[in-house]
């Protein structure tokens, strides 16, 4: 760049108003990423849920249990390639702050529906060779520090007593946004020992022959099942994970109201630091003017500052919250995807920059605007 020194000299005239003002952006930015991050930790099981994949639940409630008879029900009727279930167990590991997913999984198809979820063989051979064998993602496994044939006692909460399980397989997430955080085991170990509900599961989660049939297999699953002492409640698995989103609130209108907010504030802070910049160096800007520099010159200088300002401060906040984001999730579990992608990064740094441009836009046209006499003359 042919005019970098005078681009620097004029950023470092007042070095403490430019850091506060490259601190603004930091903050902002920083920000930005966190709210990102949480946006997404929201919104994985909506991004990495299966178009080929149903999840049917009781009508009444999802705490209300189906009936193991469900599986050969449903995989008659048409449509329907495959069928699987889960059910939510609830314990506390050593502390109650030690909250992760806990379910008990139909150990002979669960695999099969979602192929996302990366085993070795030998050890998922060693899971079903164990009744008190369980599967343990990764991420998790790093937050206890647990090992393969490790013990680990799980207080029951929904179905009292202690529940140890030998650890027999560790799985990883074929994508990023799959979640690594979960702990499977076998139901039947569980409806052995339940004291009630025995012969039902929490959920059914089928797969379907051709994506573009859901609206007709859904129907068709709900009217096989209605009027019978268990209805069911039928969606395509990313409508089902959207209504757990809308349980915690419109989380969508609150990111965007904290970021609206903070932007604009960032906005007008740095118009008015670019205004009062401007008026300091109404003489110099005006020589610059007497000899020879152009207005289109003087507007594109002032833009420039502030662009230098906006990329610096929007790429050393976007940075630290990329850093702030490998320590893992903060929250104990409760946003096990806690992941800054890319393009959100991305995003971070175009926003710093137009926010950057906007502010400068006023005091760069009336840098350009000035008359040398008359700015010569306020001097």
């Amino acid at each position: 760049m042919k005019y970098r020194h005078l681009l620097l000299a004029n950023l470092f005239r007042r070095p403490v108003r430019t850091g506060l003002t490259v601190g603004s952006f930091a903050v902002a930015l920083f920000l930005f990423g966190i709210l990102a991050v949480v946006r997404g930790a929201f919104h994985q099981g909506i991004d990495v849920a299966g178009t080929d994949r149903l999840v049917i639940v009781n009508r009444v409630s999802l705490i209300q249990p189906l009936p193991f008879a469900y599986r050969d029900r449903l995989l008659r009727i048409p449509g329907v390639a495959q069928a699987t279930f889960a059910n939510w167990f609830g314990g506390v590991y050593q502390d109650e702050k030690n909250f992760f997913p806990q379910f008990a999984i139909d150990k002979e198809h669960y695999r099969d529906l979602f192929p996302e979820f990366r085993i070795p063989e030998d050890q998922w051979q060693a899971f079903l060779a164990d009744r008190e064998g369980c599967v343990v993602g990764v991420g998790l496994a790093e937050r206890f520090g647990w090992r393969l044939g490790d013990r680990i006692p799980i207080r029951g909460t929904i179905f009292p007593g202690t529940w140890e399980f030998n650890v027999r397989a560790i799985y990883r997430g074929g994508r990023t946004q799959d979640d690594t955080t979960q702990f499977w085991f076998r139901w039947d170990y569980l409806d052995e020992r339940k004291p009630f509900q025995k012969g039902f599961v929490g959920w059914y989660t089928v797969r379907i022959a051709n994506p573009d049939d859901a609206v007709r297999v859904v129907k068709a699953i709900d009217e096989e099942f209605a009027n019978s002492p268990f209805e069911t409640k039928t969606d395509t698995e990313k409508a089902f994970a959207a209504s757990f989103v809308k349980q915690m609130g419109n989380i969508e209108f609150l990111i965007l109201s904290i970021g609206s907010v903070v932007f604009f504030t960032l906005l007008l802070v740095t118009g008015n630091t670019m205004a009062i910049a401007v008026r300091e160096r109404v003489r110099e800007l005006a020589v610059m003017k007497a000899v020879g520099f152009s207005d289109g010159f003087v507007l594109g200088l002032v833009l420039a500052e502030t662009m230098v300002v906006a990329a610096v401060g929007g790429g050393l906040g976007v940075g630290l919250a990329k850093l702030f984001t490998l320590r893992g999730d903060p929250t104990g579990g409760l946003l096990p995807f806690f992941y800054l992608a890319p393009k959100a990064m991305a995003a971070g740094i175009g926003l710093a920059l137009c926010v950057g441009l906007l502010a400068a836009v006023l005091p760069a046209l009336a840098a350009m605007r000035l008359r040398v006499v008359d700015a010569l003359r306020r001097v």
